[in-house]
């Protein structure tokens, strides 16, 4: 992969959720806001032979895309087997092999990882859904990237200092929404959505 552009590219070429869940939450993550993040932490050093967890993986996009850049192993962590069946499909296409899937609840998985990156649920089906996500992530890397809502800053702030994490850096982007639920009325919709990169003080 020698571009951003090469993994915008490559990764708007995976299969996304068939069978979407409103209750989980599941929206696909942009390929562009992806390979932004997935490049920017490849050039600083944070994928290439390192221990990943994509938690609450949904069909990839992030973990697949770090897959690209030699990691020792990916973790893609779901609850949802409709979902980690199009994972197990996009993975096809990957030469790659340093994997593994766990089809469980993400309180249920423990490995020690040197990174993870997450596009947890945000909140809107089940309040503070995301703070699961954030409360495992830090139980298990030192360094995290996670996206949520905007206006979710001031929690992860208080967060991030109550656990002796500092926010290292942020990214906002426009984050598309496509048109994948029954009650959705727009083929899309543009939300304002940060990622934010924790890291162990």
């Amino acid at each position: 992969m020698q571009s951003k552009k090469q993994l915008a590219v490559a990764l708007s070429r995976l299969g996304a959720f068939q069978k979407a869940s409103a209750r989980l939450e599941q929206y696909p993550t942009d390929s562009e806001i992806a390979a932004e993040i997935i490049w920017w932490a490849y050039q600083r050093g944070e994928i290439e032979g390192k221990k990943i967890a994509d938690l609450g993986c949904g069909t990839g996009v992030l973990g697949i895309g770090c897959l690209f850049f030699a990691p020792q192993v990916v973790h893609f962590v779901d609850i949802d087997k409709y979902a980690l069946k199009q994972l197990e499909e996009n993975l096809r296409l990957m030469d790659q092999k340093d994997y593994q899937i766990s089809n469980m609840d993400i309180s249920s998985f423990s490995e020690r990882v040197d990174m993870v990156i997450q596009n947890p649920p945000f909140g809107v089906q089940s309040e503070h859904a995301d703070r699961k996500f954030l409360e495992k992530a830090i139980q298990v890397s030192d360094i995290i990237y996670t996206f949520h809502k905007i206006e979710s800053d001031k929690f992860i702030d208080k967060f991030s200092k109550e656990n002796g994490f500092k926010i290292t850096h942020f990214f906002r982007f426009d984050f598309p929404l496509k048109k994948t639920m029954d009650f959705h009325t727009q083929k899309r919709k543009i939300i304002e959505v940060g990622c934010w990169r924790l890291e162990k003080v």
